[in-house]
């Protein structure tokens, strides 16, 4: 896989140290949020919604901070921004054990850590990665993408068994220091451009042309405003939009849905473990599918799928429901973030991918802010998540044809050449 010669391709190690940021941004800070809930309604005497409000505010911040960082990755490397939001995010886990109340859990996690957590997203992270890569794109991408399902597998249990065994401040204390451990990783290993060690981008001799026929792409070449009056990028954002409102509404209420129906925390968080375990396998092999088959068919099967997930949760026990949601939902949970950003680098290019996929992604943060704060009132007001997860579902099937209506092969710079013959 990815080999020039006889030597592992190093772009790999370097899609591996942002795997470990993800495993801490994604796996650990954004999907442990949801084991808190109940704990920290009780301690700061406040309701699903009020606590769910702290992590609102987190993804419309992170989402606000997603083009911001994007843009900056793409002016001064993806590695700097990375560097301080990984050191930034790590203090802030230690600095979440001293909170003593809601105010304190907005400022800390849903201001500093939240816009922090953007610098090591697919977003920022992905501007390193697409200029490693052109023919593996969507595999890498996937890799990268699996560091945040592999992180809910392991962070997730370990960070409920921590709360249960000691408590839940030295859950967070520990997850501070996994962020201190990987800054020099990525320090030491990673690397803009290949042309920084003198190599070339992976699958760079099947290019056509010049290396700007990598930087560009067919509808914008250099002013990065120029997609915003184009339909793909519209028809990503919406998507992701989606996508945003059913995987950070489970990030935090995932748990909160089983509790409510007499599972305990521990079975959840495993429960939970189970999905980001099969989303590990399933975002990979998405990402392999996505680089021999036309990517915006596999995303459309994506949401479609997910959507499914979210009707079992509704129409079956719940103690048949939270194991089904874990092996549907694992099936499509992460695998359109890949899709999502080698659909924007192959329509649009990688010049400007840090702010193009950044407002993508701030769609996603956007929907998933509305979702997380709504969906705890919704709880509130009717006891139960019935419609919340109706609605999920139906804005997945929304999704799913939105993204088949994509004009991959007029657009795509993977089609160039057919379109030239």
């Amino acid at each position: 896989m990815g080999r020039h010669g006889k030597k592992l391709f190093y772009g790999w190690f370097v899609v591996g140290a942002l795997f470990m940021a993800n495993f801490l941004g994604q796996g650990g800070v954004r999907n442990g949020f949801g084991i808190f809930v109940e704990t920290w309604e009780n301690e700061f005497v406040s309701s699903t919604a009020s606590i769910s409000m702290a992590a609102s505010i987190g993804w419309l911040v992170n989402g606000i901070a997603q083009p911001i960082l994007g843009r900056a990755a793409d002016k001064y490397g993806g590695k700097l921004i990375a560097l301080v939001s990984l050191g930034v995010l790590a203090i802030g886990g230690v600095g979440i054990a001293f909170a003593n109340g809601l105010l304190y859990l907005i400022v800390v996690y849903g201001l500093i850590m939240s816009f922090a957590s953007a610098g090591i997203s697919p977003a920022t992270c992905g501007v390193i990665v697409v200029r490693w890569f052109e023919k593996r794109r969507g595999t890498a991408m996937s890799v990268l993408a699996a560091g945040g399902s592999v992180g809910g597998l392991v962070c997730v249990p370990l960070m409920a068994y921590i709360m249960e065994a000691v408590d839940w401040r030295t859950a967070w204390v520990v997850l501070g220091l996994l962020g201190f451990l990987a800054v020099p990783v990525i320090w030491i290993i990673v690397r803009n451009h290949p042309r920084e060690i003198g190599m070339k981008t992976d699958g760079a001799e099947t290019i056509k042309g010049t290396n700007s026929a990598v930087n560009d792409g067919v509808l914008v070449k250099k002013n990065w405003k120029d997609a915003l009056k184009t339909v793909p990028l519209w028809q990503l954002s919406a998507g992701y939009f989606v996508c945003g409102i059913t995987t950070s509404s489970m990030g935090v209420h995932y748990v909160r849905w089983a509790v409510s129906e007499d599972i305990s925390t521990s079975n959840a968080a495993w429960a939970f473990g189970v999905l980001s375990a099969i989303n590990a396998v399933a975002v990979i092999l998405v990402g392999i599918f996505s680089d021999r088959l036309e990517r915006r068919k596999v995303l459309g099967i994506v949401y479609l799928v997910r959507s499914s997930a979210f009707l079992a949760l509704v129409l079956f026990p719940s103690t048949q429901a939270i194991w089904m949601f874990a092996l549907i939902g694992g099936a499509s949970w992460l695998a359109t973030v890949p899709l999502t950003s080698s659909l924007t680098a192959d329509i649009y290019g990688v010049r400007h991918l840090g702010i193009l996929f950044g407002l993508a992604t701030m769609s996603h943060q956007i929907g998933g802010a509305l979702a997380t704060y709504l969906f705890g009132y919704a709880f509130d007001y009717f006891g139960n998540y019935d419609i919340a997860f109706t609605f999920a579902a139906i804005t997945c099937v929304g999704a799913g044809i939105v993204s088949l209506a994509i004009k991959e092969k007029r657009y795509s710079v993977r089609y160039a050449y057919n379109r030239n013959l």
